[in-house]
């Protein structure tokens, strides 16, 4: 159940989110925000791809 909700997720943020590996962010340079969607990103990635 946890799996799928977050695969779900997932999907949600590939569509809606911005991705900004691809936009190749500094990290260093990013504002509070941007720094906040990337880490909800890959926290949400983490989750769908747990055994």
């Amino acid at each position: 159940m946890k799996k799928m909700f977050f695969k779900k997720l997932a999907k949600f943020n590939r569509k809606f989110l911005p991705s900004y590996s691809k936009q190749e962010l500094d990290l260093t340079k990013a504002t509070l925000l941007q720094k906040a969607v990337f880490g909800f990103r890959l926290w949400v990635t983490k989750n769908a791809l747990e055994d």
